[in-house]
């Protein structure tokens, strides 16, 4: 589906009076200029999936853009198949592709936030413009891929595992802590969001983590102790994409249940 972006046209008019005067007048107008939008969007209800209906949704209620879901099935192990390789050789959801652009697949859940950004998001709603707030927003996406994501599914795991090892269990439960803790210092300086004062793509690829904290760490862990990460991830569920984002593909209860597993 097209949605609008914006094409500055300038017409210059020259006008000669009778004594001679010589008076040039330009106009400058905007006009929107259809751009083919065309994504499917594969995923299963997890952290990293909801990254991407997230932002699309984020992109949907900015610019009226529509977009196509395929639901993953894991215990069919739809993921392995060979058709989801070719879009995705690592057999892990969510990935997309973009089928105005060739059919363009991009997979791993932050290389789809900064393509979504790049093509789609011509102002700036996911991702800032000026340079410097661009590669804030970067490094706390970054800082997410590397750190948060993988070590609260590690400690995900090893807590919902059947043999129970204590120093797997201790040692990534230890560290998703310290990551917190690391949002709360940035916090602390009165930033509403990770990247600054804006909403960006930071902040959805945290969110959908964080957002899942008791399923990892369980069910007695609370945000107590990260009282300002508490703060920012209710701000961010009141946005109403987030919340049409987190119900994709299916609807779940966890943000009416006040993130509690």
């Amino acid at each position: 589906m097209p949605f609008a972006t914006k094409r500055a046209t300038t017409k210059t008019t020259t006008r000669t009076a009778a004594d001679g005067t010589v008076t040039t007048t330009i106009e400058t107008t905007t006009a929107s200029t259809p751009k083919p939008f065309d994504i499917t969007l594969y995923l299963a209800g997890t952290p990293n999936g909801k990254k991407a209906s997230i932002a699309l949704e984020e992109l949907s209620q900015a610019y009226g853009i529509t977009y196509n879901v395929r639901s993953i099935d894991f215990s069919k192990v739809e993921q392995k198949e060979e058709w989801f390789l070719k879009i995705n050789p690592n057999g892990r959801i969510p990935a997309i592709v973009d089928h105005a652009r060739g059919d363009f697949a991009v997979f791993e859940s932050g290389a789809i936030l900064l393509y979504l950004a790049e093509h789609y998001d011509p102002e700036g709603v996911l991702l800032s413009k000026d340079a410097d707030e661009r590669s804030t927003a970067v490094q706390w996406v970054m800082w997410q891929m590397g750190g948060l994501g993988p070590m609260q599914g590690q400690a995900g795991h090893f807590n919902g595992a059947a043999e129970k090892i204590p120093y797997a269990i201790g040692r990534y439960t230890d560290e998703t802590k310290r990551l917190y803790s690391v949002m709360e210092r940035a916090f602390s300086d009165g930033r509403e969001y990770l990247a600054g004062n804006k909403y960006s793509i930071a902040d959805i690829s945290s969110f959908t983590w964080t957002a899942y904290h008791q399923f990892s760490l369980g069910k007695d862990f609370t945000l107590e102790e990260y009282p300002l990460v508490n703060k920012w991830l209710h701000k961010v569920a009141l946005r109403s994409a987030v919340v049409a984002g987190m119900n994709v593909p299916t609807k779940i209860a966890l943000l009416e249940n006040d993130f509690k597993a």
